[in-house]
């Protein structure tokens, strides 16, 4: 099947679920199109039992996506310089030091913490896992999805400077958290091989300052263009050619193409650029633009992770594994959380209960199983997939329908 006719069967499905959603559900779009699509594939699954043959042709759909590719290379930079378009950055200024100290330091603390954990319970479960591949399954589980993270957040009611912590932390630490995977994922593939610690210094920053670099680069570029002409449809295309010209260089020298965007997106997205570079008639078009490329390929991602269930391999000790990873994983980012947040609390004003609440709040996406499809089978890819997309279902649907109520509650004196 070709490109053109794949993407069209998954706008196709988007449009129809996400119909169903807003017209019956009234879910969250990221919520509502993961639930419905899940149901569908369970239907298709029963039916499957008595005529398995559209059971098979979406096994043969899903097989000729990769949904890796797609989405780590295609969809996250589209969908994080919209996040980021839209981020307040006076507020993620006054709040960078803990924001880069959740999404560093956080991000390695989990990563240690989850595989040692994993590691000690997979073996008593009977499992023989090599410590380097528990290392890998929490490198990519430890990052929060700022897809996830975004979609749900805006109808929580957070207040301001809580959300803009959550939002923040998850624009940045999936970045960080693609690099430390594939850190990981370069030792574990050659376990004999004597690897420096200067290589991964250099590998490290590389991909997060070269990024970071990068994106500053390609912001202020495009804010001089948009600042030297009044013209909304060029400007649109120039935010749209900053995402796609920009991903390609980032990979072309091997930078942090979610790094980039996400710094590139806050610039062009800064109140002081908006108002001396864009008209009103700009601004909206780009806002308008953005929103509709976010909403577009959100719901895409959710149909396809809710799809990707029929590569899976349920066995029961799987299940049973990754049930138990839940409570681990919430464990693990509480405490990850508790430093930066008692060291900085001391200079910010924040939030009673931050810690808990980010800790429910931290969702898991589509990056953890874009992660884990990546795994070899010497990694123990189909155990640690299962785990992954165990987690990210009760991330998504448990936590993302709770996590308002939740900061309602926890907040309500703030508030």
């Amino acid at each position: 099947m070709d490109y053109y006719s794949i993407a069209t069967i998954l706008i196709v499905l988007s449009a129809i679920f996400g119909y169903i959603n807003v017209r019956f559900l009234k879910l969250p779009i990221t919520i509502g199109l993961m639930v419905i699509t899940i149901i569908f594939t369970v239907i298709l699954v029963l039916l499957g039992q008595f005529d398995d043959t559209l059971l098979l042709q979406e096994k043969a759909f899903i097989a000729q996506i990769d949904f890796k590719t797609v989405l780590l290379d295609v969809m996250l930079s589209f969908l994080l310089f919209a996040g980021a378009l839209h981020t307040n950055f006076d507020q993620l200024k006054i709040q960078r030091g803990p924001i880069l100290a959740f999404a560093s330091f956080g991000v390695l603390i989990s990563t240690f913490l989850v595989g040692s954990v994993m590691y000690y319970l997979l073996a008593l479960m009977g499992f023989d896992i090599a410590f380097i591949n528990c290392l890998l399954f929490g490198a990519l589980i430890s990052p929060t999805d700022p897809i996830a993270v975004l979609g749900i957040l805006k109808k929580a009611g957070a207040p301001k400077k809580l959300e803009t912590k959550i939002v923040g932390e998850s624009l940045f630490n999936d970045g960080v958290g693609v690099v430390v995977f594939l850190t990981i994922f370069a030792i574990a593939a050659k376990p004999d091989a004597a690897i420096e610690f200067s290589e991964i210094a250099k590998l490290f920053g590389q991909e997060v300052v070269g990024g970071i670099l990068l994106g500053g680069l390609l912001g202020w570029i495009t804010y001089r263009l948009m600042h030297s002409i009044d013209n909304y449809e060029v400007e649109v295309i120039l935010t749209l050619a900053t995402v796609m010209g920009g991903t390609m260089l980032a990979h072309q020298f091997h930078l942090s193409a979610p790094l980039a965007m996400v710094t590139a997106g806050l610039i062009v997205g800064n109140d002081t650029v908006r108002n001396s570079a864009m008209s009103q008639v700009t601004e909206a078009y780009v806002d308008k633009f953005w929103e509709l490329i976010d909403v577009l390929l959100n719901t895409i991602l959710f149909v396809l992770i809710g799809m990707e269930m029929l590569i899976l391999t349920f066995e029961q000790n799987y299940i049973y594994a990754g049930l138990m990873a839940i409570p681990i994983l919430l464990m693990c980012r509480y405490i990850s959380l508790w430093l930066p947040v008692k060291f900085f609390s001391k200079r910010l004003d924040f939030v009673p209960k931050t810690n808990l609440i980010m800790t429910w709040g931290g969702l898991r996406g589509g990056i953890s199983i874009a992660l884990a499809l990546s795994l070899t089978q010497d990694m123990n890819r189909e155990l640690f997939l299962v785990i992954t997309y165990i987690i990210v279902i009760v991330s998504i649907v448990g936590q993302g329908l709770t996590v308002g109520p939740i900061i309602k509650r926890l907040t309500k004196e703030k508030l």
